[in-house]
């Protein structure tokens, strides 16, 4: 995998162990971004009060999942998909968040077969990305990463606290993140540091594989694919319809679900519960309508959404 780079974007990656955190202090030291514990066996005691504080201070704001042991099947791995998504609803929503939501992958204590350990991380994976719309991250160690097999199609943050760059494993040939410290041992800060302001104590250090302008671009917006190109750049123009939208657009304004009016904007909950509510209301009345004979039914809900 690929070596640190001069110019690279610096973070960090917190949890209740750090305590509480000055995070004006944080930012005015160079780092911007942070990845944050969100849930283990229950949601981390300062999640909420971390990715408030992270997000006024303009920092690019992920949230991780730590993997327990107690998870040992597919379908456990769903279930702590489902907490950690219920985590990121209390804190404002999947929108709120600027970098990919993270498993962290890193121990087995029951000693499982690396068959169970990569189909449980996979349930994992697929599962958050059923619930967010988002591609997910995958957190593991060297020494770890062996285990899995058919994720590298996922982005890699790799924890090696050592300035030497990870070997390629498992499918993986470069990472998107690498943790390089703990803030005791391995690399150190453009400055020369392990130390950040407003944290009392350690705190892991990362680096993106990127500038900060970079990182912004390529995670300004939620990714559809592992590499692929923001949705959102594809079209600059809020007035004009992206290609990829067209034929969806057209029949959501024909049936009057929108008024034709800033395609490419985003879209504010009020506006979201005008659709709903009309929804709601032609569905309510395609219910209506239906006696026993249903041949005519796609006939029937456009004449309802025609009036």
């Amino acid at each position: 995998m690929q070596s640190r780079r001069q110019g690279n974007a610096q973070g960090i990656d917190v949890s209740h162990h750090q305590g509480v955190i000055d995070w004006p202090k944080v930012a005015s030291a160079g780092i911007s971004f942070v990845l944050i514990k969100a849930t283990q066996n229950s949601m981390d005691p300062m999640f909420l009060s971390n990715v408030k504080g992270a997000k006024a201070a303009g920092l690019l704001v992920g949230a991780y999942h730590y993997m327990d042991d107690s998870v040992t099947t597919a379908d456990k791995a769903k279930v702590a998909a489902q907490m950690f998504y219920n985590a990121i609803q209390a804190a404002g929503g999947s929108a709120l968040f600027d970098l990919p939501f993270v498993l962290d992958y890193e121990s087995n204590k029951n000693g499982l077969s690396k068959a169970v350990l990569s189909a449980n991380a996979k349930a994992y994976l697929e599962e958050i990305n059923r619930l967010t719309g988002a591609i997910p991250m995958l957190y593991t160690y060297p020494s770890f990463i062996g285990n899995f097999s058919g994720l590298s199609d996922y982005p890699l943050w790799i924890s090696r606290y050592s300035n030497q760059a990870p070997a390629d494993a498992s499918g993986w040939n470069s990472w998107n993140f690498w943790q390089y410290s703990d803030g005791k041992s391995g690399g150190v800060l453009p400055n020369g540091s392990r130390m950040i302001p407003g944290i009392a104590g350690g705190v892991d250090l990362n680096e993106f594989d990127g500038t900060i302008d970079q990182l912004r671009q390529r995670y300004g917006k939620k990714q559809t694919r592992k590499d692929d190109v923001k949705m959102s750049e594809t079209n600059s123009d809020i007035n004009q319809v992206s290609p990829w939208a067209a034929d969806a657009w057209k029949e959501a304004t024909d049936h009057k679900y929108f008024d034709g009016s800033r395609p490419g904007a985003p879209m504010t909950r009020e506006e979201a519960a005008i659709v709903v509510n009309r929804l709601r209301k032609n569905l309510l009345a395609l219910i209506q309508s239906i006696a026993e004979d249903v041949s005519d039914l796609e006939q029937r809900m456009q004449d309802i959404e025609r009036k």
